[in-house]
């Protein structure tokens, strides 16, 4: 079992497999250039599954595929079916824009993938443009019916934001409704990647635009999910991701692995340190101690405040889009 320096235990790794990515959205890396990391300085499948299988052994029970847009990665299929041959009770999962979903959804099926989290932010062709800088709306959607189709779990991510698309939060809603499926509305996380003009949205002020068209029941955290659930009046639950609330930390069970092979203890700080070394040198035991020293020194909380809580939201400045939020 893994249990970070705080008494938390440890069972969830989020594996980005690339930076890259195909959109630009305004909340994440709006001016990043079309470039990469050179493919010499990723890890391998083979590499990153070293590391994976000691998080597995020692208590890891969910995975989550990242990027960047993990579906640019080539042969994803087949990383995912090494970790689910390898472990077949694993909670296998992705996160994607769902671009390219539509040619890829039956393959990973079949590789053992089984949930999907995607990102949806507007229904508005235009207002998916301003946001993705990128004409994607229609790929989207028509990724998320192909993973519907052939049996994946689909749950929608949406970032709201005043000005842009905060006026589509029932109109999400109202489309997971029909197609059976959860949506989840994130806070917009300040970091220094971002837009910097860009007015994200808080919990309370997402929740009192749902409150226009429903009556809600507050049903609270579900285990060390970090959405807060609620249900609509007809039996609809949908969830509210809030890094700004006080507790939102305190069941944190989570760490992330980047393409390069840095093991990142916490989302909003840059702290990390690196498993290149030993996964390449097939290092087991070494792999092992940088875990334990990441999972010793995971900090207690983030630095993000609530609006009303007299302080200032701190900026992180994590490159989202090399650790998959």
């Amino acid at each position: 079992m893994l249990i970070d320096g705080h008494g938390r235990r440890v069972n969830y790794l989020r594996v980005s497999v690339t930076e890259r990515c195909n959109f630009r959205c305004q909340y994440c890396m709006p001016e990043k250039p079309f470039s990469w990391v050179p493919r010499e300085n990723l890890l391998s499948f083979e590499e990153l599954f070293v590391f994976m299988k000691v998080a597995m052994d020692e208590g890891v029970t969910k995975i989550r595929i990242t990027g960047g847009e993990p579906l640019l990665r080539e042969d994803l299929d087949t990383f995912i079916r090494m970790i689910s041959e390898y472990k077949s009770d694993i909670d296998l999962a992705l996160t994607t824009n769902a671009y390219l979903l539509y040619e890829s959804a039956q393959k990973l099926k079949d590789a053992g993938l089984k949930r999907l989290n995607i990102s949806l932010d507007s229904l508005k062709p235009e207002v998916a443009q301003k946001i993705a800088q990128k004409d994607v709306l229609a790929k989207v959607l028509k990724g998320i019916d192909k993973a519907l189709e052939v049996g994946l779990g689909v749950k929608i991510n949406m970032v709201p934001m005043k000005g842009i698309n905060d006026d589509e939060i029932l109109d999400i809603l109202e489309y997971c409704k029909k197609k059976n499926i959860k949506v989840r509305f994130i806070e917009y996380m300040e970091n220094s990647h971002a837009t910097q003009t860009i007015e994200g949205m808080h919990g309370k002020e997402i929740l009192a635009k749902v409150k226009e068209g429903h009556v809600l029941k507050a049903l609270g955290r579900e285990g060390a999910s970090p959405s807060f659930n609620y249900m609509l009046e007809d039996g609809t639950e949908f969830g509210l991701i809030d890094p700004h609330k006080h507790d939102f930390c305190e069941s944190c069970n989570r760490i992330r692995l980047t393409a390069e092979g840095f093991l990142i203890p916490c989302l909003y700080f840059d702290e990390a340190m690196s498993i290149r070394e030993s996964v390449k040198k097939g290092d087991i035991e070494g792999a092992s101690k940088v875990l334990a020293k990441v999972l010793a020194d995971k900090p207690k909380e983030n630095r993000w405040n609530e609006a009303d809580n007299g302080g200032e939201n701190e900026a992180s400045t994590r490159a989202f889009y090399e650790t998959g939020g």
